[in-house]
């Protein structure tokens, strides 16, 4: 459907300005997104329910937190009598999914995940976080700046955060929001921003934009949603970032253009300073004093970069300038960020070895994160298990991949992980790529199932070593079991220590 067709068919609903009782389902609503933004409208008034499968998923603890208990599986009468709204998330049919046929039967509005976000946007001063890496660490860490200088403003992010207490949202109020928008499918055309913060773009989702050049086109398509004297924040260091950015400086010279990233020129402009004693540091020109994080990876520097520019441009628009006092809160707040579900998440150390998961899936994260793994764990092997994710991305970027393991000591690679969207197979397989990686790599292995690898990884790993799993894929699993065998091996060591 396009977006004409879109528009028309969400006509002329809108979300109410008072959500006190308006009652709302949400089909698929054990998904992040949805479970973040079911967490929105509770704490706005609104009454919720929703259906999902019965597989348990970490958003479950979330939702019952909510006094939302899911449905599980889909059927028309999973929809309450007096429901005003139905909201449903991508993953299902609009035409197949019974509870939507039965919406469209008792002609009860339907709406998007995004497009109900664009509502929701559309109310308060709205920003934007957008790119095809880092926008969940940007949202995460946009939340925890924003608590610190008691702002008014909400934050959805698309993953648990640690300082959010374990959930996908930070409530402080509601005159500003700030939302993970995302670009598959131009979704983020549904948001209504006053601001974006744009960490970068590449070619990415090859199933829905061919070239480089369409992923770009929707960016700007995006960045032309801005209101007059709206703010573009972007990464200097991204080349798709700073293209983007010049193609709209010359169709919207009423934007305000603000750069972030080493080759900045302004107050943002990036300092590394190093890491030392499980911390990298780091300085902005124009900001006083030396900032430092507990995540790795230069990337999140920038990401962090990017979090003191919008930062800094709100507390001016909310007191007419942005004080030595409140750069001292941005600095507290992003040193005691601990990170988010996935994203560098430290799973857990048994027997002396380090295991973490992280989300990366595209061969740019992949690289940046383990080269940021490396310089924050000096001298100790890398292990890394990896599951692509997608046909259309793999055989797209696999030169790109082929050369994303430089970092790594030993690679793991399996069967390709296909989306939903996708049908089995495609122009490429799991052994493509573990043939592609080997030309670039000594060490690396293929097991077609992740489970398949968990007695040659468990033996293998010795004290020091650090374990990833890494990838879009359910490969996370490994990592679990992996530890499990380690938590058992140190248990055993010391049972004969005591003999």
């Amino acid at each position: 459907m396009d977006r004409q067709s879109e528009e028309q068919r969400i006509g002329s609903f809108s979300l109410p300005e008072n959500l006190n009782g308006f009652c709302i389902h949400m089909v698929g609503i054990k998904g992040t997104g949805m479970a973040a933004l079911a967490e929105l409208l509770v704490h706005g008034g609104a009454s919720v329910t929703g259906s999902d499968v019965p597989d348990h998923f970490y958003t479950d603890s979330i939702l019952s937190a909510l006094g939302i208990c899911p449905a599980e599986g889909f059927s028309a009468e999973n929809i309450p009598s007096g429901t005003q709204l139905v909201i449903y998330s991508s993953a299902y049919s609009r035409t197949e999914n019974p509870e939507l046929l039965e919406a469209d039967r008792r002609k009860i509005p339907v709406l998007l995940y995004n497009e109900a976000l664009g509502m929701f946007s559309a109310r308060p001063y709205s920003i934007g976080i957008a790119g095809v890496h880092g926008k969940t660490t940007v949202s995460g860490m946009t939340g925890t700046v924003f608590r610190a200088l008691d702002l008014d403003a909400s934050v959805l992010a698309g993953s648990a955060i640690s300082s959010f207490g374990g959930k996908c949202t930070m409530i402080h109020g509601s005159k500003y929001f700030a939302a993970e928008t995302c670009e598959y499918r131009e979704h983020f055309l549904s948001f209504h921003p006053s601001k974006i913060v744009l960490t970068g773009i590449e070619s990415d989702h090859q199933d829905y934009y061919p070239t480089y050049d369409a992923i770009l086109a929707a960016f700007i398509r995006y960045i032309d949603r801005l209101p007059q004297f709206g703010e573009l924040i972007y990464c200097a260091d991204d080349p798709g970032a700073k293209e983007a950015a010049r193609i709209s400086f010359s169709a919207r010279p009423d934007l305000v253009f603000t750069e972030y990233g080493e080759n900045a020129s302004g107050a943002f402009r990036v300092s590394f300073l190093g890491v030392r004693d499980g911390r990298q540091y780091f300085s902005l020109k124009g900001v006083p004093g030396e900032f430092s994080l507990q995540i790795p990876g230069r990337h999140n520097v920038r990401n962090a970069a990017a979090v003191c520019a919008l930062a800094a441009s709100l507390v001016t628009r909310e007191k007419g300038s942005f004080s030595f006092s409140d750069a001292g809160k941005v600095r507290e707040a992003l040193a005691s960020y601990t990170g988010s579900k996935r994203r560098s998440e430290i799973v857990g150390t048994a027997d002396g070895v380090l295991v973490l998961d992280d989300y990366a899936h595209h061969p740019t994260a992949v690289d940046s994160t383990l080269a940021g793994f490396r310089e924050f764990y000096p001298g100790r092997r890398l292990i890394v298990d990896f599951m692509s994710h997608t046909y259309s991305r793999t055989a797209a970027l696999l030169p790109d991949f082929a050369r994303a393991f430089r970092s790594a000591d030993t690679v793991i690679l399996h069967k390709i992980y296909p989306s939903a969207r996708e049908q089995p197979g495609g122009p490429v397989d799991g052994k493509t790529l573990f043939d592609a990686v080997r030309q670039n790599h000594r060490n690396v292995l293929y097991f077609e199932e992740p489970m398949e690898a968990r007695s040659r990884i468990s033996g293998m790993l010795k004290p020091g070593d650090v374990f990833v799993t890494m990838g879009a894929g359910d490969n996370w699993k490994l990592g679990l079991a992996v530890l499990e065998d380690l938590q058992a091996r140190e248990a055993s060591g010391k049972q004969g220590s005591k003999k």
